[in-house]
């Protein structure tokens, strides 16, 4: 222990700090009771004095410890405020745009020297006024009292006015929040000048009338403008929420955008464009009839205000309805229903684009030799101060059929429009040129066959500027606005005009020059027509109140129909298909869609083994002909009893094959074991509705005839192939056996083929012609008494000798038999056929047994046929191989995605998803599902309606 003392007090004092000597001086001295340094008892230091001094200093810096943890908190207090304030201010609504909107600081001041200069003013004025005020009125001393009154007091209103004006610009300027305007309040005191008692009073009520009913429309008009600041805030909220939300990554809810009136009962319309009931056209909308080149189009487009048609000269240029929507809006832009874009009725550049759009969807209807169609195209056209109605433009009907249409024009313009007219809820405007003679009318007469009544035709005559000019009897005009001209009745008759045959000429351009026409005309001047029957803005006004009138009498029976009409078909589908579920066209086809991509999932799982045994048969079933006839047959014929020939042959003919022809056999026998692969999985699904199987068998055939095996796998598989039949040593004794096999079923197959043929050739047996009362052609009989000629001959060589043939021939003639040498030569092939496969048969069976001694002899002997077909065999097990991996690598993928692209394009064919789905199942589905979407449009739009009401 003093060692260590000792130790410390060393190193203590080879240190420099002094507090650290005093310290182990007093540790030592603790130990030993006297002072190391001074050499006093312990008792002489004052150590009760330094423990005080310890306790000072730890409690000084236990109060530093306070002020950090007290400055840290209120740094970082600050910063967490500072980061809540910017994201509080970060989330405020964006109010920037009201800098553009509000005027700025030089601005108002602009507005207060005007105001105090206008203040100077009117009370000069108002002083200079009060002079001959005063002299007028000299007369009557309560005049001039009531005068100077007013004048005083109108001059205290305007002084009002303006220190107001000033407190709000003063307001504004100092904050940039949007309040809102302070109420306004009249200072002008209803004090009338005391004429007499019955003046007075009617004056000042009058007078207090005025100014009640400029004090309601000035907070009507305030109300107004808070309204819509307060919807655009609401909208900025939601763009700047819509906006976070797409920066961090997530996707804006969707929601349902509140359509108008019109929109909601046009895409009631559209539903019914097509439909084949009855119900499906009587809801009322506006067809627009009349003769070709009568105005229609014209009168069209003074309703859309707006230049959308197409225009020739002489030419027929609707071809086919065109159902026009059409309705308010802040902006003026039309539509087509199945397009996304807008065209700016405003900008001459869309107006063309629009105009081409129109001619070319014209023009594609009408294909296959028509001149006209009944395929409807729907668009829509919004503005500010368009009214709100439904209208379809027909082809005008025409009288005379020139030889450049087709021979049924005239009859099917007719029969389209009294389709559209004998719908009992349909308003017809019937347009009429003014400038011809009434008598060369086409229309009228399908019109008064339609609605004999009127009840629901509104007549317009166009062109009456030309009619006024033109007419030696002006009064016809009058008769036929009266309705005392035409054979037909109508609501009401109005008289339009809607252009001066000019095509530059711009809407507005034509409504001034319309309007002029009617203030000058002496005809309409002179009061012999009623001013309500003139212009296309009293037209409009006039069929749009028609239009709803009609709308709000016939839709709820039209939703009564449709609701009947879907309790008969869900009755039917509840009696016919009880336990099935009710989908339509579309989802059929989806579910169709979803099993076939789920099976062709599944090739990829198929087990190696099970491919390769399915490639092998495919490759087998492909060879098999050319094997026997190309290569086995001809090399044993040839070569006879010669192995070495045998072989060479065999070589050569095999090599060939290779080159030339295997690789490309092979590519279709892969291709027709993936096509029985996916087909087996097709029929594996038990569960599987019966009425997917035309799409399923549609798209697979498709997709497998437009699937290309990659042209690079031919060279790949004719190199292993080439290799493969290179090799003639059979190396195992199962290869061995596996070859035998082979070639005993192969030629067990050849030889049943073989005495069908004859069999076929020479008739039927003794024992079929007993037993089963067969009998026997004479051709069958003379190939029979051939036969038999031929078999006793008991030749084994392929080709009969000429001796041979002429020994055969006088037998059979002996018999009575006539025969020519090339028949029996004809007759001697399958004969020799089959006893050459009778005699392999029978030495394939040998070999069986054989292997030993093919291996003593050094791959020579009498069982080169069997080194044959391990030669074949060889060659189709590496090409299985190998088209099995071409399979699992690239066939099945790329098949995947050409059957993806099959059904895709049927997705979007209606045409062929009615073909292959069909049957009353899917009819009554479809019929189910559009029912009950007309239902529930028309209750949404009859529910609106009622609001709006």
């Amino acid at each position: 222990m003093s060692r260590i003392l000792n130790h410390r007090m060393r190193s203590s004092l080879r240190r420099p700090s002094w507090s650290c000597v005093d310290k182990r001086a007093v540790a030592f001295s603790v130990w030993t009771g006297r002072s190391v340094l001074l050499h006093k008892p312990l008792e002489s230091y004052q150590i009760p004095r330094r423990r005080y001094g310890m306790l000072i200093a730890r409690a000084v810096r236990g109060v530093l410890k306070i002020r950090y943890l007290l400055l840290g908190g209120a740094v970082g207090g600050g910063m967490t405020l500072n980061k809540k304030y910017v994201e509080w201010k970060d989330g405020l609504p964006e109010m920037g745009w009201l800098n553009d909107l509000l005027p700025d600081n030089e601005q108002w001041d602009k507005f207060t020297t005007t105001l105090l200069d206008a203040k100077e003013k009117i009370g000069d004025q108002f002083q200079i006024v009060g002079v001959p005020l005063t002299l007028s009125i000299h007369s009557d001393p309560r005049l001039r009292e009531a005068g100077v009154a007013r004048a005083a007091e109108l001059r205290e209103w305007l002084a009002q006015r303006y220190e107001d004006a000033v407190a709000a610009a003063a307001v504004n300027n100092a904050t940039s929040r949007i309040e809102p305007a302070p109420k306004i309040v009249n200072n002008l005191q209803s004090r009338p000048a005391p004429m007499s008692a019955k003046s007075n009073t009617d004056e000042t009520a009058a007078y207090e009338r005025r100014v009640h009913a400029l004090q309601e429309e000035v907070l009507s008009l305030q109300a107004r403008y808070q309204r819509e600041l307060q919807r655009l805030e609401q909208e900025n909220r939601e763009l700047r929420q819509q906006n976070m939300l797409l920066r961090q990554g997530r996707q804006p809810s969707t929601k349902k955008m509140k359509r108008s009136l019109i929109d909601m009962y046009s895409s009631v319309l559209d539903e019914l464009a097509d439909w084949d009931s009855g119900e499906a056209g009587r809801l009322p909308r506006v067809v627009v009839v009349g003769d070709q080149s009568a105005g229609k189009t014209s009168v069209l487009e003074m309703l859309a205000q707006a230049r959308i048609f197409p225009r020739g000269a002489g030419e027929m240029c609707t071809r086919a309805p065109v159902k026009v929507t059409l309705s308010e809006g802040p902006y003026h832009v039309a539509q087509f229903n199945d397009s996304s874009r807008e065209f700016d009725l405003n900008k001459e550049a869309d107006l063309a684009d629009l105009r081409k759009e129109v001619d070319l969807r014209m023009r594609n209807s009408v294909r296959g030799g028509r001149t006209v169609s009944s395929q409807q195209i729907a668009m829509s056209v919004k503005g500010p101060g368009i009214p709100r109605m439904v209208l379809v433009d027909l082809p005008g009907v025409i009288s005379t059929q020139t030889v450049d249409m087709a021979s049924d024009t005239r009859e099917a313009i007719k029969e389209m429009t009294k389709q559209y007219m004998d719908n009992p809820n349909a308003i017809i405007l019937c347009i009429q040129d003014g400038s011809v003679d009434a008598e060369r009318s086409n229309v009228t007469d399908l019109v008064s066959s339609c609605d004999p009544s009127g009840k629901r035709t509104i007549f317009v005559l166009t062109k009456v500027d030309l009619a006024e000019e033109n007419l030696a009897n002006p009064n016809r005009i009058r008769r036929i606005l009266e309705g005392k001209l035409f054979p037909m009745k109508a609501l009401g008759y109005y008289a339009v005009v809607t252009g001066r045959s000019r095509k530059d000429d711009s809407i507005q351009s034509i409504r001034e020059y319309e309007e002029r026409f009617f203030r000058s005309s002496k005809l309409f001047k002179d009061g012999m027509v009623a001013a309500g029957q003139v212009t296309t803005r009293n037209l409009a006004l006039g069929v749009a109140e028609c239009f709803w009138r009609m709308v709000r009498d016939s839709v709820e029976q039209q939703a009564d129909a449709f609701k009947a009409m879907r309790f008969n078909l869900e009755s039917e589908w509840k009696n016919t298909f009880p336990r099935q579920r009710e989908l339509d066209r579309d989802e059929l086809f989806e579910r169709a869609r979803a099993e076939l991509l789920d099976k062709s999932a599944e090739l990829s799982g198929v087990p190696a083994a099970a491919w390769e045994a399915r490639l092998q048969n495919a490759l087998w079933a492909a060879a098999a002909q050319r094997i026997f006839s190309g290569i086995y047959l001809p090399a044993a014929a040839h070569a006879s009893e010669d192995v070495d020939k045998f072989n060479t042959s065999v070589d050569i003919k095999l090599r060939e094959w290779a080159e030339n022809e295997l690789a490309t056999l092979s590519i279709k026998a892969g291709r027709q074991a993936l096509r029985e692969e996916f087909s087996e999985l097709m029929s594996k699904s038990s569960d599987s509705d019966a009425i997917y199987e035309p799409v399923k068998k549609a798209a697979v055939d498709e997709a497998l005839s437009r699937h290309q095996w990659e042209e690079r796998a031919q060279d790949v598989l004719r190199v292993l192939q080439v290799n493969a039949l290179q090799d003639r040593c059979v190396a195992s004794r199962g290869d061995w056996d596996s070859a035998v096999s082979l070639m005993e079923d192969a030629l067990k197959e050849r030889l049943k083929t073989t005495e069908e043929d004859l069999k076929s050739l020479a008739g039927p047996g003794f024992r079929e012609r007993w037993l089963y009362w067969q009998s026997s052609s004479e051709e069958q009989n003379r190939r029979s008494e051939v036969k038999s000629e031929l078999e006793r001959l008991g030749s084994s060589r392929p080709n009969l000798s000429y001796d041979e043939v002429v020994a055969v021939r006088d037998n059979l003639r002996r018999r009575g038999v006539d025969a020519d040498n090339e028949y029996i030569r004809e007759t001697w092939k399958p004969i020799y056929l089959k006893q050459f496969l009778q005699r392999a048969l029978s030495r394939a069976r040998d070999c069986r047994k054989s292997f030993y001694l093919y291996t003593q002899q050094n791959g020579t002997g009498e069982c080169c046929e069997v080194v044959m077909f391990w030669r074949v065999q060889s060659a189709l097990r590496t090409t299985a191989n190998a088209l099995r991996q071409q399979i699992g690598n690239r066939e099945a993928g790329r098949l995947d995605r050409e059957l993806r692209e099959v059904l895709d394009e049927m997705s979007s064919d209606a045409d062929m998803k009615k073909k292959l789905l069909s049957g009353r199942r899917v009819e009554l589905a479809e019929e189910l599902k559009r029912v009950r979407q007309v239902q529930e449009k028309l209750e949404e739009f009859i529910e609106a309606l009622n609001k709006e009401k």
